[in-house]
């Protein structure tokens, strides 16, 4: 079928990993000063550049800047002498040795509505330079490998901005007449640009303090919205443990004796690791039990414990250029995961990982937007702030500790942190550092850097009884991706198990004599057979336990042979990972046949998993769990959006009236009198309590005590938790019900805009054939702004997420959504990009569908001006 696609004529050039080049210059010394207007701030920079003997021109990076004034070693420059365009600032001649460059430019903070550079967020003065926001406050070699020492310089209004901050160490501060003041601040260590910080404003804070394992005390204090103090403690429990624990696991100290935390409303990211001087996103810092889930205090630990151990894995070393992003984001989302997990529950906290690598991360792969974790080319960089960078990056890193084990892998971080401390370092010399610690080999290895797609790792299993041999043949098979038409098979351990009658894990041992230790294996071929001797005969055969490898696994296993593996596997993620794949074929046999029942086994073994009492309470939530419509539709060739829906309901249906005796005493006995905690036990409860309440609401359309109960879980909440856990249960359901708990949400929070992002993004993935006119009519409420990310995400982002009612036939759901783009593109083109992508999975659907999806595209891509951020998203959306 052919396809006129319209494209924005001025069409953005890519960038390209292999014409990386050392910077001709380098700057070792910044002297930045601020005089601070919400509309017309002046930035004075004094850079110390010394070149590097290309004798090319000096070339800075600037975008939406005023130049005021250029001067060479105190000389200013004739306008002759330089010259500017909208992307920066080139000076044809400079000295050949060392010299001091001087640059002003006046910029308007309070009109970036771009939220990049320094903005300002319900009056603070905010800066977010990464990945390319430094060029947007001066020009500036804003490139990751120009590491340099700052020292900043503010001056503000005293009443409007009492508190001043920038990294490093406070040096001196004063008032100055006309009601300012001034504060200096000296970072001692080098940093690129994207880690400088600045905030400015009134802002209150919540002080402690830190007693390292050397002695040091550091000051700690976190800068947020007056009377939102007391909503801190929790993030600042979570920051003293996350540097005992750096310290414990990793041996790795704070370095500095100040750290402080400021959280604001508006910013693109979930925070920043600016070098002692975090930003966070308000979401990821206030939790009280009225206004937060524990959902909301489990995404607070790790998320600031994420930036915080980024001050070794990003700051002391940071990324030699942004195709490295994955150095040290993958690191250290596998350091937070590991954080995560030795705090609350480690299979629990597997489980959660897994689902959402599959649910964001399998389906990026598996399109048009795939891309390795290490990215050969891009044209904005802000668009690989991926799941792929992140999570799969998380996943590569978590194999090398599989491989290598704990010791190993420690040897090996050791001796990374020992060679590249203050450098800035490829995901290359991390290997190598892995590689050489360990004496291992991990040329294959690499592959993972350099290969998109996920591998599929096909199995089949032979007993022979005469011999007592079970011989497995695992294939493995990596994709094709857009420009990646061939792969290489890729080096990846492999976790099996084989139980016995009795779910007793079997001794394996190969055909040489070997232990398989820790019941891994190491595929490295395209085919490899593994023969164990010495094997009474198995009952089933446990694969990919732990989720050592990102991979989709294909192995012809029977009902009776899944359930088997989730009553007994002794691997906590294969157990419910069984029980997923059972479930996803039932659901599959289901969508290609409705008249089909389900299999009676899987009931049972959800039932058995209900009434074992061994079992962590948050396991078993997890457990009972059906897949997401979403991943039932990444099994599909094509995407059957109704049939999925309307089998998953079924299935749910017929799990509660199966056990609604059993699910209503799960409710009672989880429903626990006195305080709340957030703690990971009194969460389990809470989330098994909501789970069995989430079975039991699909009687509720038949059963008015049900709804009733769904109701009064609602008004008799003492915790966000469980009001937000009925109020998702309730906007499914229409009704009185309904219209009166969301008016009393609304009523209950309205002047906290935080919390009414829930209330936005509730009624944005509810089920009810009125969705998208809902949504639409929030469009104009007070609650929403098209000026504030959380906004944006929580109301159309949440509605794309909800795949039923963006997938309408009519199309109707794609045009709101390309309007949305459309509209927001202009104001933050970056939170636009982001937006965009389930565009771009077009080829999953029917032809009807297809055929809407990409008109929306086109019509995306025809807008003139499109921004780069835009533009690339939609073009490899497209194919173009």
């Amino acid at each position: 079928m052919s396809t006129n696609i319209v494209v924005s004529m001025n069409q953005p050039t890519a960038i390209h990993r292999k014409d990386y080049r050392a910077p001709d210059f380098r700057i070792e010394t910044v002297d930045l000063d601020f005089d601070l207007l919400p509309e017309a701030t002046l930035v004075k920079s004094k850079l110390a550049i010394v070149p590097a003997g290309s004798g090319r021109p000096l070339v800075l990076d600037g975008e939406d800047l005023q130049l005021l004034s250029v001067a060479i070693d105190g000389r200013r420059l004739a306008e002759a002498e330089y010259k500017t365009d909208e992307h920066g600032l080139t000076i044809a001649t400079v000295p050949a040795k060392a010299f001091t460059l001087e640059i002003e430019t006046k910029i308007n903070p309070k009109g970036n509505t771009q939220l990049s550079g320094l903005y300002q967020s319900s009056g603070v003065f905010c800066t977010q330079c990464e990945a390319e926001g430094f060029r947007r406050i001066t020009y500036f070699l804003d490139r990751p490998d120009v590491m340099a020492v700052y020292r900043v310089t503010m001056r503000a209004d005293q009443k409007a901005c009492p508190v001043l901050l920038s990294n490093g160490n406070l040096v001196e501060q004063r008032d100055l007449p006309d009601g300012r003041h001034m504060a200096v601040w000296h970072d001692p260590f080098p940093k690129p640009c994207y880690l400088f910080a600045l905030v400015a404003g009134d802002l209150a804070v919540n002080e402690d303090a830190f007693i390292t394992r050397s002695g040091r005390k550091v000051a700690l204090r976190i800068f947020v919205e007056h009377g939102k103090q007391g909503r801190t403690a929790y993030a600042m429990d979570a920051l003293k443990r996350s540097m005992r624990w750096d310290e414990t696991r990793f041996g790795l100290e704070y370095d500095l004796d100040l750290f402080n935390i400021v959280a604001v409303s508006d910013f693109n990211m979930g925070a920043m690791e600016n070098k002692s001087l975090n930003v966070f996103n308000d979401k990821f810092i206030l939790a009280d039990p009225e206004t937060a889930t524990d959902v909301d205090y489990a995404g607070i630990e790790a998320v600031v414990a994420h930036e915080y151990f980024h001050n070794w894995t990003g700051n002391r070393i940071t990324c030699r250029d942004w195709f490295q992003l994955s150095l040290k984001e993958g690191l250290t989302v596998f350091r937070d995961q590991e954080f995560t997990s030795d705090m609350r529950s480690r299979p629990v906290k597997r489980i959660q990982d897994v689902r959402l690598l599959r649910s964001r991360q399998f389906p990026e792969d598996a399109g048009p937007l795939a891309h390795p974790i290490r990215p050969d080319s891009y044209i904005a960089i802000d668009n690989f702030y991926t799941p792929t960078i992140y999570e799969k990056g998380s996943e590569v890193i978590r194999m090398i500790h599989t491989m290598l084990g704990e010791a190993g892998f420690q040897k090996g971080m050791q001796l990374y942190v020992e060679r590249h401390d203050g450098e800035a370092a490829t995901c290359d010399q991390f290997v190598a550092a892995m590689a050489d610690a360990t004496g291992t080999d991990l040329s294959q290895f690499q592959r993972w850097y350099a290969q998109a797609g996920t591998p599929e790792v096909t199995v089949a299993g032979r007993y022979d009884a005469g011999s007592a041999d079970y011989e497995l043949t695992v294939t493995q098979r990596v994709p094709p991706t857009p420009g990646q038409p061939d792969k290489q098979p890729v080096q990846m351990p492999f976790g099996v198990g084989l139980l016995d009658a009795q779910g007793r894990d079997i001794p394996l041992r190969l055909e040489t004599g070997d232990a398989v230790k820790d019941g891994i294996l190491t595929l490295t071929a395209p085919t490899q057979t593994f023969r164990f001797k010495g094997v009474p005969e198995p009952k089933a055969i446990s694969l990919n336990r732990g989720f050592s490898a990102p991979v989709l696994v294909k192995a012809k296993q029977d009902g009776s042979a899944q359930a088997f593996l989730m009553a007994h596997d002794s691997d906590a993620f294969a157990r419910w990972e069984a029980g997923q794949q059972y479930a996803t074929e039932l659901l599959l046999n289901r969508v290609a046949d409705p008249a089909r029942a389900f299999d009676p086994a899987f009931i049972e073994a959800i039932g058995q998993t209900l009434r074992d009492d061994t079992l962590e309470k948050a396991f078993i939530a997890e457990a009972i769990t059906l897949p997401s419509e979403d991943y039932i539709a990444d099994r599909m060739d094509v995407v059957d959006v109704d049939g999925i829906h309307a089998a998953r309901r079924a299935l749910w249906r017929e799990i509660a009236q199966t056990y609604r005796p059993q699910l209503e005493a799960i409710y009672a006995a989880n429903t626990m009198p006195g305080p709340y905690s957030p703690d990971s036990t009194s969460a389990g409860r809470r989330s098994l309590k909501n789970a069995a309440l989430s079975y039991l609401s699909e009687l509720a359309d038949v059963d008015a005590g049900l709804r009733r109960l769904i109701h009064d879980q609602y008004a008799k909440a003492d915790n966000m938790t469980d009001r937000a856990a009925a109020l998702r249960l309730l906007v499914d359901l229409p009704g009185t019900e309904r219209e009166a708990a969301l008016a009393d949400f609304y009523q209950r929070f309205a002047d906290d805009p935080l919390v009414l992002d829930k209330w936005l993004m509730l009624q944005a993935i509810s089920a009810l054939p009125d969705t998208l006119q809902q949504v639409t009519a929030l469009l104009t409420h007070p609650a929403f702004s098209m000026q504030k990310p959380n906004k944006v995400r929580s109301l159309i982002g949440g509605f794309t997420a909800n795949a039923l009612r963006y997938h309408a036939a009519d199309g109707s759901g794609y045009a709101f959504h390309a309007d949305r783009i459309l509209e927001l593109e202009p104001i933050n083109p970056q939170v636009a990009a982001r937006l965009l992508a389930p565009l771009g999975r077009w080829r999953r659907f029917d032809a009807g569908r297809q055929a809407k999806m990409k008109a929306e595209l086109q019509r995306v891509l025809a807008k003139p001006n499109l921004s780069r951020d835009v533009y690339e998203i939609a073009s490899k959306s497209l194919g173009t």
